[in-house]
């Protein structure tokens, strides 16, 4: 029997001779345990050299294989060709973000954002290395420990409505990660990043839409974390109204 095949229909952007973007059809070999990301490098060492995109792991945890597959986020690495089998697949860079090149989009924006909320542990007062540790319970670290499980593959940037329309929006990815040292025993940073957070393009531009937990990977919930940031904030407010005395 003749080797089973799938198309790939694959987003092209060349800057320095597409004055548009096109697609390209290419035709794989099909195979049961082969992912979407296993055809895309088939492409790249057998039929064309010139495909750009990104990946590193191919285990789901470094996040770069993000991209567009049937008009959903998804990791390219975790996303079976069976899915869609025999029916073609459509890939595309994350929406919502600029294409520098094919399936590369330009992150500065994302990383911008993830600056912007202090994304490290801010003390007090810093410890001197002769103090030892800066222990925990494992209650204390269940607090916080879902959302510190990002891996910044931006899926929820691209599935998220309000930052399609409003780039200013800090973005979920951003906000779930506040959020986490926000909830860490050891930081006392919370103040510094509500200066960002508990603004407009922060936490109150967020519809609860709730596609950003839907696609996300590593089950981080940025919707929760978004939601959880909303009510500590309005709780600040109301504490702030009934005892301005012990505002901070």
């Amino acid at each position: 029997m003749p080797q089973p095949t799938i198309t790939l229909n694959i987003f092209r952007y060349r800057p320095e001779q597409d004055q548009a973007p096109t697609f390209q059809t290419y035709v794989v070999p099909y195979r049961t345990d082969w992912v979407v990301l296993d055809a895309i490098n088939y492409i790249k060492d057998t039929l064309d050299g010139s495909l750009s995109y990104r990946w590193s792991c191919r285990m789901g945890i470094c996040g770069s294989c993000g991209m567009m597959i049937n008009g959903v986020p998804k990791l390219g690495c975790a996303t079976f060709l069976k899915e869609y089998y025999p029916a073609p697949v459509r890939v595309e860079p994350l929406a919502n973000f600029p294409v520098e090149r094919d399936l590369v989009i330009v992150l500065d924006d994302f990383m911008q954002k993830l600056t912007s909320i202090k994304p490290w542990i801010i003390p007090k007062e810093a410890k001197p290395l002769s103090a030892g540790e800066y222990r925990q319970t494992p209650a204390e670290l269940a607090r916080y420990k879902q959302f510190s499980m990002c891996i910044n593959c931006m899926l929820c940037y691209a599935a998220c409505p309000v930052y399609g329309l409003d780039q200013h929006f800090l973005g979920p990815a951003a906000i779930a990660l506040a959020q986490r040292y926000n909830l860490d025993s050891r930081d006392q940073g919370r103040s510094e990043r509500q200066e960002v957070l508990a603004t407009e393009e922060g936490i109150w531009d967020c519809t609860l839409v709730g596609e950003c937990t839907t696609v996300c990977p590593a089950h981080v919930d940025p919707a929760g974390a978004i939601q959880q940031a909303k009510l500590a904030t309005a709780l600040d407010w109301v504490k702030g109204v009934l005892m301005p005395w012990g505002k901070r």
